[in-house]
Parts: C-alpha cells; sequence; structure tokens
C-alpha cells in the first residue's frame, strides 16, 4: 500500500450549485462513503478554492473548485488469520458465506481473534478498500455467535453502501430456520410487535411498546406432535435478536438460546441434555437474495441448515411418541 495520498480536484457545474459539500462530493466520489468524506472535512483535508473548509454542510456554488485528499488506508487492527471459509461466490466487490455456529463476526473483549474478520483479512488480502478509512471486510450485518447461515461481506465503500442501502430499505430477501418450542398456531402467521432494549437486561432485546417496528413472518415445515416444531422466517425488518424475540414472545423460544432461555421442562431430559451439548442456537440463515451493488443483478444464495436440526426434529419426535405411548 502506498504511502502517498490521493488527490481529487473538481469543479461545481451549474447542476450541483447550493448543495452540500458532503453530498457534492459523495455523488463526484462513489468509492467514499459520505460518512468518510465528512471525516476528512472536518480534518482539514477539504479546501474550495485554495480555502480550507471545516464544515461538511457548507453550500458549494457554480464554478467553484474543490480540492480533496485522501490519505492512504491505514492497518486494519484485527491481524490476518488463515481460516477455512465456506465461499458461495465471491468477486471483486463482494463475498458470500455460510457462516459456522461458533464462530464471532467482529473481534471483541474476549474474541480478539479468531473471528470472521480475522479471516476475511487473511483471504481478501489486498483486495479490501479502506472502508471507514481502515482495511477490513465490511461487515453490513451479523449473525450472532451461535447462529449458523448465509452472509454477504463487503470488500470496498461502495459495495458497502449499496447493500446497506438494501437492508435500509428492506429489499433484502432473508429466509431463516429454527427450531423452537411447542407447536405454534396458527400454523402460519405474521408476527407484528416492536423491538427495543428489554428495560432490566441490557444484553437482551424485548417486544417494548416504544421499540421499533418488527415484523417476521413465520410457517411451520414440521412438528414433534405439540412438543416442538421447525419453522421457516422471513425477515421484512432488521432488528437485534428479532426471530428470538418475536419467538420467545409467541410463546415458542428457539431451543438452545442461552440468552432467551426456554422453559425445557416438557422436554424428554434426555433431548435436553443434547441440546446443551450442542453449544449453538437451532437458527440459520437459509437464504439471502440482493442485489448486486455494482453490476444490479439479483443473486440469490441458498444453504440448507446443518444435520444438527433434523437430527433434534428425530430426537423431538421419538420424545414425543414415547410420551404419547406412555399416556
Amino acid at each position: 500500500m502506498t504511502n502517498v495520498p490521493t488527490v481529487h480536484e473538481l469543479e461545481v457545474a451549474p447542476a450541483h450549485g447550493g448543495s452540500r459539500l458532503d453530498v457534492f462530493l459523495a455523488r463526484s466520489l462513489p468509492d467514499l462513503s459520505r460518512a468518510r468524506i465528512q471525516a476528512l472535512v472536518r480534518e482539514g483535508r477539504v479546501r474550495v478554492d485554495t480555502r480550507a473548509v471545516a464544515e461538511p454542510s457548507r453550500r458549494v456554488k457554480p464554478g467553484e473548485r474543490v480540492r480533496i485528499e485522501v490519505p492512504p488506508v491505514s492497518p486494519a487492527t484485527p491481524r490476518p488469520e488463515a481460516m477455512p471459509l465456506d465461499i458461495l461466490y465471491e468477486d471483486e466487490h463482494l463475498l458470500v458465506l455460510d457462516k459456522p455456529a461458533g464462530l464471532v463476526v467482529h473481534p471483541a473483549p474476549g474474541h480478539a481473534g479468531g473471528t470472521l474478520v480475522n479471516a476475511l483479512l487473511a483471504h481478501c488480502g489486498e483486495g479490501l478498500s479502506g472502508i471507514g478509512g481502515v482495511a477490513r471486510p465490511g461487515i453490513v450485518h451479523r449473525l450472532d455467535r451461535q447462529v449458523s447461515g448465509v452472509m454477504v461481506v463487503a470488500k470496498h465503500d461502495r459495495a458497502h453502501l449499496g447493500l446497506a442501502a438494501q437492508f435500509t430499505v428492506h429489499g433484502i430477501r432473508r429466509i431463516y430456520e429454527a427450531v423452537v418450542h411447542g407447536l405454534p398456531e396458527p400454523p402460519r402467521g405474521e408476527i407484528d410487535r416492536p423491538i427495543g432494549r428489554h428495560p432490566r437486561d441490557r444484553r437482551r432485546m424485548a417486544v417494548v411498546a416504544d421499540g421499533k417496528p418488527a415484523r417476521t413472518r413465520y410457517r411451520v415445515l414440521e412438528a414433534a406432535g405439540v412438543l416442538a416444531a421447525r419453522l421457516e422466517l422471513e425477515l421484512f425488518t432488521g432488528r437485534t435478536h428479532q426471530i428470538r424475540v418475536h419467538l420467545q414472545s409467541l410463546g415458542h423460544p428457539v431451543l438452545g438460546d442461552p440468552l432467551y432461555r426456554p422453559r425445557c421442562d416438557r422436554l424428554p431430559a434426555a433431548v435436553r441434555r443434547w441440546l446443551r451439548g450442542l453449544d449453538r442456537i437451532l437458527l440459520h440463515a437459509r437464504l439471502l437474495a440482493f442485489d448486486h451493488p455494482v453490476t444490479g443483478a439479483r443473486l440469490t444464495f441458498e444453504r440448507p441448515p446443518p444435520p444438527c436440526f433434523a437430527e433434534a426434529m428425530r430426537r423431538l419426535r421419538e420424545g414425543w411418541t414415547a410420551r404419547a405411548r406412555a399416556g
């Protein structure tokens, strides 16, 4: 990576007169995010007609010449770590993978290494641009450590912004599968309940009156009597822990969830022991569909849940049958 800053010199066309400085630059330089441009303005790296400008909201005038200096990308704090990745698709703009349960997405206290970000830094190498001014993969959305499934990662600002915009306007289709306690009634429906921070436990989310709108559609795929069920779920919003919170609010929490801990008293003891040994939540992101942020092509990726989902249902059906026979 070069240590020489990149300099762009632009002239404000009549059509752009009256625009905010950061908006004008973001439109003129699509590879830089607006947030990145605002930071550069505040750092004194933008001049208008040779005068330094410190306010991103300043209005530009036709004929003004704008000079912006973009420093080289600083190295990422996380270190590259070579790890196997189950990659479903990759090009110079983005990467789609099937994340296994147990893999943390971002470095955090207690998980300084061994994360998806560390693996992506090793895999992509010089293929990563400076998202936010730092060489790192663009994590557009996340899956919790104990959840598996399909994820998309951006390799540069333009791809990151394009994907993030689709998440914002709900242009991305996301379908999950889960094994839950009990049998939802009716067998298909929609959960439309606002979600916000839990009033007493800050680690958790909850259905709260002043929360953000959240919609989840579900349907039962198979059942183990009324003991448990395997569901297909489609997200129409993307709140933190949305599926887990919505299903808990129905009285059908996801099995194996240590945070939204279900009451499993009705499950056979052997099944409860087996679930504890899994060390994962029985929730899987099965399908992800979105428009490619550069080419515009519609892309769809699907990966079925791991075998433990079918094994869970087999054990649960056996438990239900044994209970029914015992009367």
